[in-house]
Parts: structure tokens; C-alpha cells; sequence
């Protein structure tokens, strides 16, 4: 299928479909090795695009998908210590698809994966503030410590966010968080008083985990991918 060359520059990111016909015209633009001098120009798959002599080919889709972490597995795609790991428990065209975040080794529920690197490495940053949602089973509850989690708290020399707590019964808790800090949760809880038993994620920004059973992977329909991108 052919497209104009202004959209297939435009599809690879390399620049807005405006830009590209400014480099065109300033005849940075090659088509099987041939500068063009008009946008008015249609390209297929198999021709070679360059601009400045730099090959550009168009991006992929940006694939985002659901996974339910099962409980004792390393998100990572290699343990040194044999432990079972995230891609262990999925499905052979689902292994190169890169997590976003981590859930450490005993906390189950939502991780995304994405074949778009740069997409996970965005929605990770402290300065995205994308919500993530978890439930935690804790071995007591103490008000007063949950308080300062609420107000924020430094735990060894570390600042931590205020957290949004709601107290679901006398041992589970609901905990919102914005930061994304390595292990935040079980940190600020037990430094309050609450100590972790279990940790279950079941959002991250508008992405539910719903119903989706444990190990099972799902893919996420672009509009939902689109309402995740406008909040960065």
C-alpha cells in the first residue's frame, strides 16, 4: 500500500507531516537514494526513505497489554537465582514485550508490558504522577501511623509522596500512590505500623485489572492507550 512521503515521514516520528515538507524542500529527503523535490510523491514498504542520508523506517503500533502477575515471580527477564520470572509464565509471542515498572517478587495483580521501550520508560518517571492503585493486607492497622503516610513521610533518608489511604476493614487497606518508588508501599506501611502481609495491584492510571484471571495476559484497546498518553 502507498502512502505520501510526508506520511510516512510522519508515521516514523521523525517529524510532523509540516516538518517533512520543509525538509523536502531543502532537499534532505531521499527515495531509493534520490532526493525528491516535491511532497507530491508516494512510497511503498518496500522503498528505502532517508533524511540527511539516515534511513528511517515508520514505527510499529504501540501494542500495551494486561498481565496478572501470579505471586513469587521476579519481573525481570533473568533471576540469577533461578527464581521463576514474569516470562516464565507467558506465552512464547508475548516473551520480547518489555515491562513497565516492577512488582517485587511477592505482590501480584496488574504489570503492563509494551513492545515501545520509550512508552515505559515515560510512564515510570516520578513526574508522570500516574496513580497506581493497590490493595494491602496488613497485619494491623494503626491510625496515627497511617496519618503520616497520608501527610507524607521520610523513611531512611528518603521522602515519600502522601499517600491516599482508605481503611477497608480491621487488616486490608486501599492505597493510591503517584510516585512509583522501588517497593514504596511495604516501606511507608511498616515504617507506619502497618506492615505488609500481601500486596495486589488493580490499577495503574485509567488501566483496571478487572476480572482478568491470574498468569493471563490481555491487550488494551487504543482509546484506553490514548486516555494513559494524555496524562503524561
Amino acid at each position: 500500500m502507498s502512502v505520501r512521503i510526508a506520511k510516512f515521514i510522519a508515521d516514523s516520528g521523525a517529524s510532523s507531516r509540516r516538518g517533512a515538507e520543509d525538509l523536502i524542500a531543502q532537499g534532505r529527503v531521499k527515495v531509493n537514494g534520490i532526493v525528491i523535490d516535491t511532497p507530491v510523491v508516494f512510497v511503498e514498504d518496500t522503498d528505502t526513505v532517508s533524511i540527511d542520508d539516515n534511513i528511517i523506517s515508520v514505527r510499529k503500533e504501540t501494542e500495551l497489554y494486561a498481565f496478572h502477575k501470579p505471586v513469587n515471580t521476579m519481573t525481570t527477564a533473568h533471576d540469577p537465582m533461578g527464581r521463576r520470572t514474569i516470562y516464565d509464565c507467558l506465552p512464547k509471542e508475548y516473551k520480547k514485550l518489555k515491562y513497565v515498572g516492577r512488582l517485587d517478587f511477592k505482590t501480584t495483580g496488574l504489570l503492563l508490558l509494551t513492545n515501545d521501550g520509550e512508552l515505559a520508560r515515560r510512564l515510570t518517571l516520578p513526574s508522570s504522577h500516574i496513580p497506581r492503585e493497590y490493595i494491602a493486607t496488613v497485619a494491623r492497622i494503626d491510625e496515627d501511623g497511617l496519618n503520616r503516610a497520608r501527610n507524607g513521610i521520610t523513611v531512611d533518608g528518603v521522602r515519600y509522596r502522601p499517600m491516599d489511604i482508605e481503611v477497608v476493614s480491621d487488616k486490608e487497606l486501599r492505597v493510591r500512590v503517584t510516585e512509583g518508588k522501588k517497593n514504596e508501599v511495604r516501606i511507608v506501611l511498616r515504617a507506619c505500623g502497618c506492615p505488609v502481609m500481601k500486596l495486589h495491584r488493580v490499577s495503574f492510571g485509567p488501566i483496571k485489572l478487572g476480572n482478568l484471571s491470574v498468569g493471563k495476559i490481555q491487550k488494551i484497546e487504543q482509546k484506553t492507550i490514548d486516555a494513559l498518553l494524555k496524562t503524561l
